[in-house]
């Protein structure tokens, strides 16, 4: 069998864009778009927030904007390390190859997260647009030279990284120690508290990601996660007027379940 990872885009580009070649089309670079950093939509949720207006400057001297098609990959598990991303629309899935070829998701990310720092040099996960995607991208060194001026910034991302290791425990316990209706209700809480956070309704709750993504991520098959969600619907837990759409109808059962 071929090696499929010969065949993929550079890392980054995600086949739609490279800063040294000539612009294609569809792929808009940042600097060009009305507004710039001011006319963001998603600044209070993005690193950004901790820059003033005058300090932003910066920043948006040294980003570009891509755009990615679902199943489009950011970046591969070991590719080299060159830049991080923010993420301004769309929902990504994180993954991990097992050594027995099987897939892992570690985790999904929405508007206003913040991906791409690695140790060793190297991306120690893939990034796949689960749905049509946005990011500013920046070159890590460029980056990481704004902290010698902002230390504000820095001091945000290790904010960051503190709640992402906390639902990184959170994700230990879930998979180990959860039953699979557990596990779903678990992770149905939490994209709930996710749409809060950007100001959207907590329910309906809405999932871009398929069964497949939810059991990979959650470990389970995807029979399993089918039986889970027909089991909640059935004790009037939620609702499904489709596959992926879940209207919760009784809070209270839910997070007796998930918490």
């Amino acid at each position: 069998m071929a090696d499929q990872r010969s065949t993929r885009s550079q890392p980054g580009s995600g086949g739609l864009f490279n800063p040294k070649a000539q612009q294609r089309p569809g792929t808009v670079a940042f600097r060009d778009l009305p507004g710039g950093c001011a006319a963001c939509q998603i600044r209070e949720l993005a690193i950004c927030q901790a820059l003033s207006d005058e300090e932003i400057a910066s920043l948006e001297a040294i980003l570009t904007q891509q755009r990615y098609a679902p199943s489009q990959t950011l970046f591969y598990e070991g590719d080299p390390a060159q830049y991080v991303f923010n993420l301004t629309a769309g929902t990504l899935r994180l993954s991990k190859l097992l050594s027995d070829g099987r897939r892992q998701i570690t985790g999904f990310l929405r508007t206003g997260d913040f991906l791409g720092f690695a140790r060793d040099d190297a991306y120690t996960y893939t990034a796949e647009a689960v749905t049509q995607v946005e990011v500013c991208r920046f070159a890590i060194t460029e980056f990481e030279a704004l902290f010698q001026h902002f230390p504000q910034l820095e001091h945000r991302l290790l904010a960051r990284a503190s709640n992402e290791l906390a639902e990184a425990q959170d994700q230990m316990l879930l998979l180990g120690r959860k039953s699979p209706t557990e596990k779903l209700a678990s992770f149905l809480l939490r994209q709930m508290s996710k749409a809060e956070k950007m100001g959207e309704p907590s329910s309906p709750v809405r999932l871009p990601m398929g069964r497949s993504d939810i059991a990979d991520y959650l470990g389970l098959t995807i029979e399993t996660v089918s039986r889970s969600f027909t089991k909640l619907r059935k004790d009037g837990v939620l609702e499904l007027p489709d596959p992926n759409t879940v209207v919760v109808r009784d809070l209270q059962r839910l997070e007796d379940m998930g918490e």
